[in-house]
């Protein structure tokens, strides 16, 4: 079973920045972040995969804000945020699997961590 440990989450001013981690314990094949804030579904916002001929995903409300990086070294991978907005409030989860990793939806993906909470304030 692969174990996803996230960290990061804080309250933060809007147009402040937060990175968040996630570290795997066995391989991965994709790993990236959701989001969902209340009352909504969760999302995908962010995903990098092992293999070549896939493009690292961004979710449109998020790039050019949001980075996506991977140290193979110590399987994490971190989400660098920027210009954070009150709408990033969230739960954010980290994700992998170790096969398939078709298109960032919650169903295609079979490990999950506990979510870290992100909270921008106006």
């Amino acid at each position: 079973q692969v174990q996803l440990v996230e960290s990061g989450g804080a309250s933060v001013q809007a147009g402040g920045s937060l990175t968040l981690s996630c570290a795997a314990s066995g391989y991965t094949y994709c790993m990236g972040w959701f989001r969902q804030a209340p009352g909504k579904e969760r999302e995908g916002v962010a995903g990098v995969y092992t293999g070549g001929g896939r493009p690292t995903y961004y979710a449109d409300s998020v790039k050019g804000r949001f980075t996506i990086s991977r140290d193979n070294a110590k399987n994490t991978v971190y989400l660098q945020m920027n210009s954070l907005k009150p709408e990033d409030t969230a739960v954010y989860y980290c994700a992998a699997d170790t096969f398939r990793c078709g298109s960032w939806i919650p169903a295609n993906f079979a490990y999950w961590g506990k979510g870290t909470q992100v909270t921008v304030s106006s």
